[in-house]
């Protein structure tokens, strides 16, 4: 597989762009020595049966993804047992990654933020499953149809299943007026207005919106601000001390901070971007905080800790629903682990730790092509202590008939963001179109396939309405289909 792909798949489920090749890294800056297998082979995120898999060094791929800085801490038994800078945080200084390095933790903010929303409920001042418009103050969650017999609660806003509307945000640049959380949600910035856009309860979509109409609920129901309410009740009692949730961040936390890079090295405009949308994107923090926070959530689930969540509340926030999700945190398929990923603007990031364990692995890059090599590091260090997960996923093709496989083919919109696919046939699956690139697409069954690249998956969903293509977040629906009518 090509490792300097022009233009990656992935780029449409966050933020996509060029990924390009770069020097080597420099060397590590480590607080205790990671096992040398670690840093010499990745495993890759997936396989492909009866394809080759060769495995790369955490140098190698860092050239080859254009990822200038990559932050990594390990859990084992309850202990950091390292935790480990590669690269640079600022390449233009050549001022190395730490590991005490702050990065964007990009919507890891949601499960870390979460804690202050189940804390009101521990408290007995919210109910899992009331109304959110009882506790919201000084923004309500304006009444439509979709409404009239489910409302929004904060148990659906937790799991995405609150109906609600804005995947994700784009964040401000250094020159761009800054709105409020209420600003956000009337959508007086960059987003559009969060709002009730499906019956509530009816199926998994994710909605950083929901979030922030979180962020709203606990600022209301405290009183205070949101960083400060993060601050008091839970970064402090952790021991998060170098975290924070302000937005934009005091230049006097700046001594320390990761500057986020696009995958062709370009830096991002004033180093990275501001995101009021503070529970849903706006946390700053390091790897090895990010380890402390899973230490107290595993902690408490065991009955050991109640400093910020009661055994009750921590287990049924780890307790996955029908779409394999906690009250905050994703669960894995085997029920082991709890995690969540991040993608802010030059950022990526991700974590995944054990429910009933002590074990957790925590990375986070300063590129928007960091997302694989995160997995990637997850991943290795998994097979390195002999933990049961991750693993690289292995990809099982089927060969279908030219008749099966050109049901989709034609062009499928995107008609908010103003994004075209087209999707033909190949001559063992299917291609991926967009501007400037194509992905080859494999069979795993008559409906989802996979790209040969990268490995996501994209599936066609066929209703009375027609066809829709879906890529992780994003749903494109077919020319011609009634969704777009």
């Amino acid at each position: 597989m090509n490792a300097c792909r022009p233009l990656s798949i992935v780029g449409f489920v966050t933020v996509g762009a060029l990924v390009a090749c770069a020097e080597p890294a420099p060397e590590a800056t480590t607080s205790a020595d990671p096992p040398a297998s670690f840093e010499a082979a990745l495993l890759p995120t997936f396989t492909i049966r009866g394809e080759p898999h060769p495995r790369r060094s955490l140098a190698a791929r860092m050239a080859e993804l254009g990822v200038p800085g990559v932050s990594v801490a390990v859990l084992i038994d309850g202990e950091i047992g390292w935790a480990r800078g590669y690269g640079f945080a600022d390449v233009e200084s050549r001022r190395p990654v730490t590991a005490n390095t702050l990065f964007q933790a990009a919507s890891i903010s949601k499960p870390v933020a979460a804690l202050a929303a189940l804390q009101l409920v521990g408290e007995g001042r919210v109910d899992l499953d009331a109304d959110v418009n009882t506790y919201l103050k000084s923004w309500r969650v304006p009444a439509n149809e979709l409404m009239a017999e489910v409302p929004v609660t904060l148990r659906g806003i937790l799991t995405h299943r609150a109906g609600l509307g804005v995947w994700g945000f784009p964040g401000y640049g250094p020159d761009e007026a800054v709105p409020d959380a209420a600003g956000v949600l009337d959508g007086r910035g960059n987003t559009d207005p969060v709002r009730v856009v499906m019956t509530p309860g009816e199926r998994w979509r994710y909605s950083g919106g929901g979030y922030t109409v979180m962020q709203q609920l606990v600022t209301d129901v405290r009183g205070e601000p949101f960083a400060v309410v993060m601050r008091k009740h839970v970064l402090d009692p952790i021991g998060m001390v170098r975290s924070t949730y302000e937005q934009p961040i005091p230049h006097g936390r700046q001594d320390d901070i990761a500057k986020g890079y696009r995958p062709d090295g370009a830096p991002v405009i004033g180093g990275w971007h501001t995101y009021p949308e503070q529970a849903a994107a706006g946390l700053w923090t390091t790897t090895s905080e990010l380890a402390l926070y899973a230490r107290e959530v595993q902690l408490a689930w065991r009955g050991e800790s109640a400093r910020v969540l009661t055994e009750t509340l921590a287990r049924e926030m780890l307790t996955p629903d029908e779409d394999s999700w906690g009250l905050g945190p994703g669960i894995s398929e085997d029920g082991d682990r709890f995690r969540h990923g991040g993608s802010n603007q030059g950022f990526r990031s991700t974590f995944m730790a054990y429910i009933d364990g002590d074990d957790g692995v925590f990375v986070m890059t300063n590129s928007d092509s960091g997302s694989d090599l995160a997995q990637e590091i997850a991943i290795t260090v998994a097979d390195t202590y002999g933990w049961s997960g991750p693993r690289p996923r292995e990809l099982v093709p089927v060969d279908l008939d030219a008749d099966l496989r050109g049901r989709y083919v034609g062009t499928y919109v995107v008609a908010e963001r103003e994004m075209e696919f087209e999707v033909a046939l190949e001559e063992r699956g299917l291609t991926l179109s967009w501007p400037g690139d194509m992905a080859v697409l494999w069979a795993l069954n008559d409906s989802t396939y996979f790209d040969v690249e990268d490995g996501r998956e994209v599936r066609f969903s066929t209703d009375e309405d027609g066809i829709e293509l879906v890529l992780g977040t994003l749903r494109a629906p077919r020319e011609g289909s009634e969704r777009l009518r």
